[in-house]
């Protein structure tokens, strides 16, 4: 990560922090269905759980997701002092293509709710004493998404079936350029999950402007690690045929990454166009 900007074919996992002091942690899940991320804040406000706060959410952007909900419940802030973080957070969140909805969760009349209603922030934040009340309006506010998905067994054949799955998507927006590596890629998150997780599959395609948004859902909450591949002639042999893995995605995508999910996780990439497709 280098100023808040994600690195072309870095993995992001932003599922846990928690800052040296102790004082607070930082919990980020991710719904594969809605793409909503939901972070949890819990502990006493510091310098220190800022700056991983701030770190996550810039993960978190990295995908983006649809929306983003802040669960501040069990934040102690009762001098309102990360209001500015979320002010800044939502100048991110809204200048992206499409802008992402930030919704802040906090209880009424805590010093934070009063600091940011007395400077109108209201007007330009999402803000509910309920992650009930926030979710609802959130969904209710998701523009009606280009996707193709798919449910797929956990068989080798499925890797197959994704990769038609893409055609399909490339066929449908007019995006033949994109079609081989993101037949790649898709092909190498669907067989891992397979090979690792052994669960059902959920495997998605959205348009995003010239690219596509590729996603993989699995019943697994353990992340993916892509190896360091300069280790011998076994890894090597790992490396070759299904072995390469995520070296595919790494090579193929603009970016990817992976975040737990309620029931398990989802692996993520984008493909964009290149200059040789």
């Amino acid at each position: 990560m280098t100023n808040g900007s994600p690195v072309p074919g870095q993995m992001h996992p932003p599922y846990f922090f928690a800052s040296n002091d102790a004082e607070g942690t930082v919990e980020v899940t991710a719904d594969f269905a809605t793409a909503v991320v939901e972070l949890i804040l819990r502990g006493r406000w510091s310098q220190r759980l800022g700056m991983d706060v701030s770190a996550a959410i810039r993960k978190c952007l990295a995908q983006p997701p649809s929306a983003i909900i802040v669960n501040l419940h069990d934040l102690s802030d009762a001098d309102g002092m990360s209001m500015p973080l979320w002010l800044a957070a939502r100048r991110a969140a809204v200048v992206l293509q499409p802008p992402v909805q930030l919704a802040l969760c906090l209880p009424a009349d805590a010093g934070l709710d009063r600091r940011l209603r007395r400077s109108g922030a209201e007007w330009h934040l999402f803000m509910f004493p309920t992650m009930a009340e926030a979710r609802a309006a959130v969904t209710a506010r998701l523009p009606l998404a280009e996707q193709l998905e798919a449910r797929l067994p956990p068989r080798p054949a499925s890797a197959a079936a994704a990769r038609d799955l893409v055609v399909q998507a490339c066929h449908r927006w007019q995006l033949p350029g994109l079609q081989e590596r993101a037949r790649m890629v898709m092909s190498e998150l669907v067989a891992n999950a397979v090979e690792h997780a052994g669960t059902d599959i959920w495997a998605s395609i959205s348009r995003r402007g010239t690219g596509l948004h590729l996603a993989v859902s699995d019943g697994v909450a353990r992340l993916p690690e892509m190896q360091d591949p300069g280790a011998g002639a076994r890894k090597a042999e790992r490396l070759s045929e299904r072995g390469r893995g995520l070296r595919l995605v790494h090579f193929g995508a603009a970016a990817w990454g992976a975040m737990p999910t309620r029931g398990g996780k989802v692996v993520w990439a984008t493909v964009c166009p290149r200059k040789d497709d």
